[in-house]
C-alpha cells in the first residue's frame, strides 16, 4: 500500500525528463517484454513479449493503474455476461466462477469477490505468467479478503502460468467457468495469430457451453493514428491522512507514468509498437515515507534523492475490431458485442467517450 486512489493528472506532452532511465545504455535497454506471458521458445523470435522489469515492481504498475474503479468495471462485467451468456449450461448472474488471465494485481479478481455475495460470484482462478505479481496478488487478497481458513479467501486462487495455456492449469479445479476476463489491454502481449488463437482456444476448453470472455484492449482509432508515435502519461499523486487536527490528506509524492514516447518504433505489418514505457516514484522528503507494516519495500530501494524508477521497451500489438472477431471464430467463439469502455453506455463508435475496445466474443 503506497497511496489511496486518487484520479492522476493526464500529461500527452510530459517533458522528456519527467522519467529519469536508470540505464542510459541502449544495450541495457529491454526489448523483449510484456506483461508476465509465455515467452518465445525460439531464439530471437517475438510470438510473444516478456517483461523482466515494468512487471517485476507489481506495487508501482497496481499504483499506475489504481485510479481505475475496479468494482464499478466489476459490475459492469458481470452485466455483460447476464446479457450475452448462451445457454443454461452457463450460469446467469448466479454462483459464477471467474477466470482472470494475465490478471496482474488482480484488482479486478479481488472486486468481484470482496463486492459480491458467493451466491453472485463463487469463485475465481487468477493466473498470470510473473511470480512476482502472483505472490503480490495472494498479498493483496490476504489484506482484501482476509486471511485463508475462512471467508472470500477461500473462493480465491492465484495460479502461475502462460495465458495460452490456461487450460494446463486450471485443470484441477472442480468444474468450468462461467466468465473468463483479459483486462488493461494483456492480449497486446501476444504478437502473433498463432498465439492469439493458442491462447483463446485455451479459454474456449474450460469455459462452459455459453459462456462469456471479455476483452479490453485499445480503441482501434489508436492502430489508426499510427503514423506517428505521440507520449502518453499520466501522474499518480501519493496521498495519506494527514497527523493535524484539521484531517484532510498530506501529498507526500508522486508516481509519473509514461506508457508510449514520442518516436516509438510502430511496424504497420505487423501491427506491433515498440512501447516506451516508464515508471518514476519520488516523494518530496525521505522522511515522510509512511513507516508502517503497509508500506511498501520500494520505498527502501530510493535513492538519496527521493527517487525509484524503471524504463523500457514493450511490444505490443495493436487490434482492429475485424481482426479480434476472425480470430475469435478460428477458436470456436462469435463476437456478439463490443463496448468503447467499461461502462454502460459508451459505444465502440462514440467518438467523443469511448476510448477502448471491449469486445464480447
Amino acid at each position: 500500500a503506497m497511496s489511496r486512489r486518487k484520479k492522476p493528472t493526464i500529461q500527452n506532452d510530459a517533458d522528456d525528463d519527467d522519467i529519469t532511465n536508470s540505464s542510459t545504455d541502449d544495450d541495457n535497454t529491454s526489448t523483449n517484454n510484456g506483461k508476465g506471458f509465455g515467452q518465445s521458445k525460439k531464439e530471437g523470435s517475438t510470438t510473444s513479449s516478456i517483461s523482466d522489469n515494468i512487471y517485476s515492481m507489481p506495487p508501482l504498475y497496481d499504483l499506475a493503474f489504481g485510479y481505475r474503479d475496479y468494482e464499478e468495471e466489476v459490475d459492469f462485467l458481470l452485466d455483460l455476461h447476464d446479457k450475452h451468456h448462451a445457454s443454461s449450461s452457463a450460469s446467469s448472474t448466479k454462483d459464477l466462477r471467474i477466470l482472470e488471465l494475465a490478471a496482474g494485481p488482480a484488482r479486478h479478481s479481488l472486486a468481484a469477490l470482496a463486492s459480491h455475495p458467493p451466491s453472485e460470484v463463487d469463485s475465481v482462478v487468477a493466473l498470470d505468467r510473473s511470480k512476482d505479481m502472483v505472490k503480490y496478488g495472494e498479498e493483496n487478497a490476504d489484506y482484501e479478503l482476509g486471511a485463508p481458513g475462512g471467508g472470500r479467501r477461500d473462493d480465491f486462487e492465484y495460479v502461475n502460468g502462460d495465458m495460452r495455456h490456461a487450460d494446463e492449469y486450471t485443470t484441477a479445479s472442480s468444474s468450468k467457468f462461467d466468465m473468463a476476463w483479459l483486462l488493461l489491454g494483456s492480449m497486446q502481449h501476444l504478437l502473433t495469430n498463432d498465439d492469439i488463437i493458442a491462447c483463446l482456444s485455451s479459454i474456449h476448453s474450460v469455459l462452459k457451453s455459453g459462456g462469456t470472455v471479455v476483452i479490453e484492449l485499445p480503441h482501434p482509432r489508436e492502430t489508426f493514428s499510427m503514423g506517428e508515435c505521440t507520449r502518453n502519461g499520466w501522474t499518480v499523486p501519493l496521498v495519506e491522512d494527514a497527523d493535524d487536527e484539521e484531517g484532510g490528506e498530506k501529498e507526500y509524492g508522486e508516481l509519473n507514468i509514461v506508457w508510449g514516447e514520442e518516436g516509438d518504433e510502430f511496424d504497420p505489418v505487423t501491427q506491433v509498437r515498440q512501447f516506451t514505457v516508464g515508471l518514476e516514484l519520488k516523494v518530496n522528503n525521505l522522511e515522510d515515507i509512511p513507516k508502517d507494516e503497509e508500506t511498501s519495500p520500494l520505498f527502501l530501494q530510493m535513492a538519496e534523492d527521493g527517487r525509484t524508477s524503471v524504463r523500457e521497451v514493450v511490444p505490443m500489438r495493436l487490434f482492429t475490431l475485424q481482426e479480434i472477431d476472425a480470430l475469435g471464430r478460428c477458436a470456436g467463439f462469435e463476437l456478439v458485442a463490443k463496448y468503447g469502455a467499461l461502462i454502460e453506455g459508451v459505444s465502440i463508435e462514440d467518438e467523443d467517450e469511448a476510448f477502448r475496445m471491449v469486445c464480447v466474443p
